[in-house]
């Protein structure tokens, strides 16, 4: 059973010791994006539809491109768990590979959210691809794969963890912002999930060491 505490609305409210939380922003595209006019360049990166994709492949993808930004949510899952979350008939994975080796993850649920939704659940591309273009290259993508099938919303979340430019990343690829929400959870970094020196800009507070 999940522990609850009284949430002030109008000010500050404490967290247990050994907690975080993050503001989430929900953001929809309710129609498909016009074509891309981009002039392509040449480029040794491809996007490619995995369509079973190995465990440990995913893990160490979803690891490079998370860590520094506290993605969790698949580190704290059995390999049981997120092998049947990669096995659904709704689940669909992309790679963007460089000379073969995969820099970028965009995964797709395909109804979840409504039977002509798509989320696209995860999305990122490893520190060393950051500001080469490789990310919109990975979106058009994840966008024209999403698009397909009577899709009538895509959507996805970001959050205050994340990488600070991924809100207006977004934006620029077409989506809008509809709600909010606050993420609680157990710091990943004191369990053993993820290293203590992830995501170095999210303070990491010991209870273990503040008694």
């Amino acid at each position: 059973m999940s522990e609850t505490i009284a949430l002030d609305l109008d000010g500050y409210t404490d967290l247990p010791p050994g907690r975080i939380a993050n503001v989430v922003t929900y953001l929809e595209m309710k129609a498909r994006p016009a074509p891309s006019t981009e002039a392509e360049t040449a480029s040794s990166r491809t996007v490619r539809h995995v369509k079973k994709p190995e465990l440990a492949a995913y893990r160490k993808l979803y690891a490079r491109i998370g860590t520094d930004w506290l993605w969790f949510s698949r580190a704290v899952m059995t390999d049981d768990a997120l092998a049947a979350v990669l096995a659904r008939p709704t689940t669909e994975i992309h790679f963007l590979e460089q000379d073969g080796e995969p820099v970028g993850l965009a995964e797709l649920h395909r109804g979840e959210g409504g039977p002509a939704d798509v989320e696209i659940a995860m999305f990122g591309v490893v520190p060393e691809a950051t500001g080469t273009g490789a990310a919109r290259q990975l979106m058009l993508a994840a966008l024209a794969a999403a698009w397909g099938g009577g899709t009538e919303r895509v959507w996805l979340h970001t959050c205050s963890f994340d990488h600070p430019a991924a809100l207006r990343f977004y934006r620029r690829s077409g989506f809008t912002p509809f709600k909010f929400a606050i993420e609680v959870s157990t710091d990943p970094r004191l369990d053993g999930h993820l290293p203590r020196t992830a995501g170095p800009h999210v303070a990491l507070i010991d209870p273990a060491s503040t008694d």
